[in-house]
């Protein structure tokens, strides 16, 4: 309940809808200016063309002001993901592999527990596809290691593979069907894969968040499920999400901020007058137009440019939300990097190169 309350608070507060901890921190900060937020540690590795953030909420407080659960999210950015880059490909799927195995240090997973991974998503709309089609090139052991000797079993950790499809396909909740598996398998971990909104285009198919706090699918479109999380299955949930979409309304903000943040018209162009870019926007014309005529009728700050574009954009835009053009090609190239990823950490037996033999 915490999760949705925090949630809700940052969405009316800062009118911003995203799935990604890193860009809920940023947003506070730009609008609240501290640099450090109470409850709230933040760390921040880089190497060539990666960067690694890890976000730490300690507490309920710092749960507030994020409106992320308490928890441990890591966010791996690499602008080579949406390019065809085999290097920064698996560059990336190493430190994907690191930080899974990190989460499994900080869950107390053993190397040898079973672990269910399930695909989230519906197979049948691409930007919503990932989590499918990172199943199809898994290492799914399981079944195998039942018929295996002990000392075949050496480096080899049981992993079974679930895409239950949506609640429109299905009819029946994924949790619920998560639930039914893990009870009847005896998983001793779940790791979720599922495609995230973003408020930042340049982050669609170039981040990869790692989070230790469970997922609620179709959050991020405004589509809120029964939540996947430790309290609901009762064993500790890993979630792996990829940005695949952004709110259009974002988008038409972001664009507008750009007009307003950037140099002032050069010389001969527009009238000189404050305040008005090269563009000729006035932030004076985003009011009503009765105080926009009057504006000593009422005095003080211009409001907030994203809370007056969701008003008058939501009743046209609000449920809409984009994806690139190219998002087929870009979901096969990083569906292989969380894969290969999730393979490496499974697997110690197998080396890094032969997990990429599986891999188209």
């Amino acid at each position: 309940m915490e999760k949705n309350s925090s949630e809700d608070r940052l969405f009316t507060k800062y009118h911003i809808r995203t799935d990604l901890a890193l860009e809920s921190h940023q947003a506070v900060i730009e609008r609240e200016g501290p640099p450090e937020l109470p409850g709230v540690q933040v760390h921040t590795e880089e190497e060539p063309g990666i960067t690694l953030t890890r976000i730490v909420v300690e507490n309920d407080l710092g749960a507030r002001l994020m409106g992320k659960a308490p928890g441990n999210y890591s966010t791996i950015q690499a602008a080579g993901l949406r390019e065809h880059n085999r290097d920064v490909h698996e560059r990336t799927a190493q430190l994907l592999a690191k930080e899974i195995e990190w989460f499994f240090e900080q869950s107390q997973v053993g190397a040898e527990d079973s672990v269910l991974v399930v695909g989230l998503g519906n197979w049948n709309a691409t930007p919503d596809s990932l989590g499918p089609k990172v199943l199809e090139n898994l290492m799914v052991t399981r079944h195998l290691l039942e018929m295996s000797p002990p000392e075949l079993r050496q480096g080899l950790r049981p992993v079974a593979a679930l895409a239950p499809g949506v609640l429109g396909l299905t009819g029946i909740e994924t949790g619920e069907i998560i639930m039914g598996v893990v009870e009847r398998m005896g998983a001793k971990a779940v790791i979720c894969v599922d495609a995230l909104a973003s408020r930042s285009v340049d982050r669609l198919c170039s981040t990869i968040q790692i989070s230790d706090t469970g997922i609620h699918p179709g959050a991020g479109v405004g589509n809120r499920r029964l939540a996947i999380n430790k309290e609901t299955l009762g064993i500790p949930v890993i979630a792996i999400g990829v940005p695949t979409v952004v709110h259009a309304v974002t988008i038409i903000s972001d664009a507008l901020n750009l007009l307003d943040s950037g140099s002032q018209a050069p010389s001969g162009a527009g009238d000189g007058t404050p305040g008005r870019t090269q563009f000729k926007i006035d932030p004076q014309t985003l009011l009503n137009p009765e105080q926009a005529q009057n504006p000593a009728s009422n005095p003080g700050p211009v409001p907030d440019r994203r809370q007056l574009i969701s008003q008058v954009l939501d009743p046209y835009f609000g449920s809409m939300i984009v994806t690139p053009k190219e998002i087929d090609l870009l979901i096969d190239e990083v569906a292989d990097v969380v894969t290969g990823g999730l393979n490496t950490a499974f697997h110690e037996g197998v080396s890094y190169d032969e997990v990429f033999k599986y891999l188209s």
